[in-house]
């Protein structure tokens, strides 16, 4: 029987290989927090930073664009950060990575304009891009080749609790009334939290043997130097660049174009059950809309959250079963469920549920299996693209391919903001996409119980 098998996959792993993953997690954890924080204010801040009503066209179309600056961002400090993994080792580069996410998502706490908050937003990413690129390769190249899959999936799993620190601050920080119109700020300001893991980080991680044996044999042969971006599209890297890119712009777009749009269905909910109480007809003009919603703001913030952390923690569930899952299917079936099912769901939710203002019992019973098929097949990237690059390319090669999915993410953004459509509309625009991954990983190749290319 195959080893990765007939053991269980946490079976024989050390203290120290168990101190990488929490490591690795933590710091994607907290990566997740600092882009999603801003999710969470963006109906607070912006507005405020503005000086406008929540509902003014303006606010939707500088959300967009902070969106796609974050992305844009993440990709540049995917590559970048990425690269220098691969040159100076994973435990110096992860610290840098958080450094700069977590200081620049406090500076955010003292933006004046809209201008500065889309500009700090791209700094910001910059970190969030890099450490996932760092963090992907050490935790493949640590654990087993039987624990690997649901390692990196665990790892990936764990931007679940970024996203209900995230939600948590929102219900308790930013919708807090007694904070007053600037408690949004606060938000940010806990961003600087991360900056004390790089302590322990400096403390306990070593570099993988595998990336100091590349290190090593760069030295010899100039062939093998470490961190060379051009070897992604030359020979046989460029197949797995391609479809790595591919498959991560999709995933990407319809996360930050659909998924996250999750939370707007006990929302709206809510602002339908405002305007019941007050008694104002759904035809009624925009402004006696908004008098209603600001009367049950609280509430309304609140089913925002909630409908955030029950899709969060499907989606959590997906992440972590990818690893399972694709040892048992395979890497590309995988990916080809996830994909086919996510389509389903999310014309199911906006165009059946929401559209049809369906209860709150059938969104909340929808809303973690949504979740669990629309963002589930992003932990196969943490397992898939370190198994596609040799060790001196491993960063470089996943970091890359995961954040140069952000820069389609940002284009769509970028043009969303200069259109006026709904959040929902745009997720069900964008959801052929999955289908659109379905058929690109059956161009990849199957790594399914390989060992990672040295």
């Amino acid at each position: 029987m195959n080893e990765s098998l007939s053991q269980r996959w946490y079976h024989g792993i050390t203290r120290y290989q168990w101190l990488v993953l929490f490591i690795a997690s933590a710091g994607w954890a907290f990566d997740v927090f600092e882009g999603q924080i801003f999710v969470v204010t963006m109906r607070d801040a912006m507005p405020s930073l503005l000086g406008v009503g929540k509902e003014h066209e303006l606010v939707s179309k500088w959300n967009d664009w902070a969106f796609g600056s974050f992305l844009l961002g993440g990709a540049f400090g995917g590559v970048l950060f990425g690269i220098l993994a691969d040159r100076i080792g994973r435990s110096r580069t992860m610290v840098l990575t958080i450094l700069f996410y977590s200081l620049f998502t406090c500076v955010t706490a003292l933006a004046q304009s809209p201008g500065q908050m889309v500009a700090l937003r791209f700094l910001v990413a910059m970190g969030v891009g890099g450490e996932w690129a760092v963090a992907s390769a050490m935790v493949a190249e640590v654990m087993p080749k039987r624990s690997r899959p649901v390692m990196s999936s665990i790892f990936h799993a764990s931007s679940v609790f970024g996203t209900l620190m995230a939600a948590g601050v929102g219900a308790t920080i930013v919708g807090n009334p007694g904070l007053g119109a600037s408690a949004w700020r606060w938000g940010f300001a806990i961003g600087v939290v991360p900056a004390l893991l790089t302590l322990l980080i400096r403390w306990k991680l070593k570099d993988p043997e595998q990336w100091i044996k590349a290190r090593e044999l760069a030295k010899q042969d100039t062939n093998q130097k470490t961190g060379r971006l051009i070897e992604l599209f030359q020979g046989e890297q460029l197949r797995n660049t391609l479809v790595g890119v591919s498959l991560a712009s999709i995933g990407l777009v319809t996360f930050w174009g659909g998924h996250i749009y999750g939370k707007n269905a006990l929302l709206r909910h809510a602002q339908q059950q405002a305007l019941a109480t007050e008694k104002v007809p759904a035809k009624a003009d925009e402004a006696t809309k908004q008098d209603a919603y600001k009367v049950h703001d609280e509430e309304i913030k609140q089913a925002e959250m909630l409908s955030m952390t029950l899709n969060t923690l499907g989606g959590g569930l997906g992440l972590v079963f990818f690893g399972t899952i694709s040892t048992h299917l395979g890497r590309k079936k995988a990916f080809i469920l996830y994909h086919v099912v996510a389509f389903l769901l999310m014309v199911f939710l906006f165009k059946g549920l929401v559209a049809n203002q369906a209860s709150a019992m059938a969104l909340g019973i929808t809303l973690p299996v949504f979740g669990f098929f629309t963002v589930g097949m992003h932990a196969g990237y943490a397992v898939y693209f370190p198994e596609l690059y040799p060790t001196r390319l491993r960063s470089t090669g996943a970091g890359f391919c995961f954040n140069m999915g952000r820069l389609a993410t940002a284009a769509a953004f970028f043009g969303f903001g200069y259109v006026t459509i709904t959040e929902e509309n745009k997720a069900l625009l964008l959801s052929p996409l999955y289908l659109v991954g379905a058929i690109i990983i059956l161009f990849g190749r199957e790594t399914n119980q390989e060992d990672l290319p040295e």
